[in-house]
């Protein structure tokens, strides 16, 4: 039986500053023991704890996919004690990822859909895992139309800003890029919050059409009115409930919500489930 506690030994490949604030960094790990990442099989939507011997460990969504092969990649937020001491860390140094965990977005399910991504600010990092994996050659012909609405503060606070354009530039996914505000006048995508931008650019809701919304409680808030007004039911929205993942394993009980363990029940979860709970999402 393999211990759920032990970590898998990883080493740093590449650390990429992603936002102008430096607060937001993309890790690229690979894995010392190569079985190690035939053993870490991950669907996109997982989790996984970035572990540091001694000091400890945090919940992270997989910004990589399933479909990019030798490395697993996680976008971290400098925010804590044990992400202060990862932004510090250098190329070259080892330490652990212990997962995957949680649920997924439901792939199959999707399959022959059209799928609408709703993303905002760090939330993005799992969103990125699912795009590569739709776009990817041998994925893209089981979806229909793919949108993809994503936001952040500034245009300097975006993620992963060389493949957004990479993405607007397809004629087989409709990329929406807004910032809140910018007095950047080589600005050329939209300006105003994400559930505006959704309600301008999102299709209807139908049977053929799943809604996936990840990023900020306000902005979840205010985005699911705008899906209910566009005709989306609530098991076509789904959400994942990241902020709430604590230790994975269902285990320290932090992250219940009612009778759901977002560790191990999620944290993909229909608004529908989500219903059935209380209101502390």
């Amino acid at each position: 039986m393999v211990n759920p506690y032990i970590p898998y030994p990883v080493r740093i490949d590449e650390i990429k500053t992603e936002t102008e604030d430096k607060s937001l960094k993309t890790f690229k790990f690979v894995f010392i023991n190569p079985e190690d990442e035939e053993k870490f099989a991950y669907r996109a939507g997982q989790f996984a704890e970035l572990s540091i011997p001694g000091l400890g460990e945090i919940p992270i969504g997989i910004a990589s996919s399933p479909v990019e092969k030798g490395f697993v990649k996680f976008t971290v937020f400098k925010t804590g004690k044990v992400t202060s001491y990862l932004h510090s860390m250098k190329e070259g140094d080892i330490m652990g990822i212990r997962g995957p965990l949680g649920n997924w977005y439901p792939w199959d399910l999707l399959e022959g859909k059209n799928v609408v991504i709703i993303g905002g600010g760090f939330a993005f990092t799992t969103l990125r895992s699912s795009i590569i994996y739709m776009l990817d050659p041998e994925n893209r012909k089981k979806f229909k139309d793919i949108h993809v609405i994503y936001g952040a503060r500034s245009p300097g606070m975006l993620l992963y800003k060389e493949e957004l354009e990479q993405w607007a530039a397809r004629d087989d996914l409709n990329m929406h890029i807004t910032v809140d505000s910018t007095d950047d006048p080589e600005w050329k995508h939209h300006t105003g919050f994400v559930p505006t931008i959704t309600e301008q650019e999102a299709p209807a809701g139908t049977e053929d059409t799943y809604a996936i919304v990840c990023g900020p409680p306000v902005m979840i808030k205010f985005t699911q009115p705008v899906l209910d007004k566009l005709g989306y039911t609530d098991d076509r929205i789904i959400m994942s409930l990241e902020n709430r993942m604590k230790c994975g394993i269902g285990m320290c009980g932090r992250c219940n919500i009612g009778k759901e363990f977002v560790c191990k029940d999620g944290p993909v979860f229909t608004l529908r489930q989500l219903n059935q709970t209380p209101k502390e999402y």
